[in-house]
């Protein structure tokens, strides 16, 4: 947990209005609506920030869509864009494709004129992927929804035995075999969590002869310069898309801050698809 992250008030990600600004701040201008990413704190009614780490929301948006951005598609860009160097008319993998980070990562590989792959672990959140990819404002291209337990195979199918370039994993040791599998010559794995193990054998011979890039990555634990350095970037690329509408948050539900337990417990029981936010009066 970073140092400046309070022990006893979770939250990663905030949207609100400035109420005051400090001696040395040159960005922030009280009254000012902005979100963006912190250390944790955030499921609370007020919180400290650095300037470097705010960006203003964008009109079109409203508070609560402004609050499920930054984790999720800061997250997403960072380990596509700024990791893997991710380029247009490559082939990306997103496990996950239910989760905040899935939708983000699964919009921004289609802007980016990617063609999209998915698994998730129910069918419910592979037709909501689905149902997704038909709506023309997201511009999502082709999308391929592939079951967890036999991606690998349905993806060499699906790409003629080439693979993916790319693949986002939060999963970690669970799918770590099959997306070497999965992977084409050159292509970069991003590992962003270990919701299915932390552990995981890596087959050399595979790593060299694929000349694979495998890549860790964790905003939270990173320096305020390196935060900054993501925020700035996320504000370059994928702000203008969301004021133009090609990418937007999915949300999924929202509960009032005081039913924070609740919203944990549906988190908790994979139940969501999109962003859960929580909102305070």
């Amino acid at each position: 947990m970073p140092s400046d992250a309070p022990p006893d008030i979770p939250g990663l990600e905030f949207a609100g209005t400035i109420e005051e600004v400090g001696p040395e701040c040159s960005r922030a201008v009280r009254g000012k609506r902005v979100f963006g990413l912190c250390g944790g704190g955030a499921h609370a009614q007020f919180i400290v920030s650095p300037e470097e780490l705010l960006m203003a929301v964008p009109s079109r948006l409203s508070d609560v869509e402004a609050a499920a951005i930054p984790e999720a598609f800061i997250t997403a860009h960072d380990a596509l864009v700024t990791q893997a160097n991710m380029e247009a008319g490559e082939r990306v993998l997103i496990h996950a494709i239910g989760s905040g980070v899935g939708v983000a990562a699964l919009q921004l590989a289609s802007a980016w004129d990617c063609e999209t792959f998915g698994t998730a672990r129910s069918q419910s959140k592979i037709d909501a992927a689905m149902r997704l990819s038909t709506d023309p404002a997201f511009r999502l291209g082709h999308l391929f929804a592939c079951a967890p337990d036999a991606f690998d195979e349905q993806i060499l199918r699906l790409t003629g035995g080439e693979g993916v370039d790319i693949i986002l994993d939060p999963v970690g040791g669970a799918y770590f075999e099959r997306n070497l599998n999965a992977i084409a010559v050159l292509g970069r794995l991003v590992i962003i969590a270990t919701m299915g193990g932390a552990t995981a054998t890596l087959p050399l011979p595979v790593l060299m002869s694929k000349r694979l890039r495998l890549i860790g990555t964790m905003l939270r634990t990173r320096t305020l310069l390196e935060k900054a350095a993501a925020t700035r970037a996320f504000e370059r690329d994928v702000i203008p898309k969301l004021v133009a509408g090609d990418v937007r948050p999915v949300i999924d539900c929202t509960f009032a801050l005081e039913q924070a337990a609740s919203a944990y417990a549906y988190l908790a029981e994979n139940r969501n698809f999109g962003k859960v936010v929580l909102t305070m009066t």
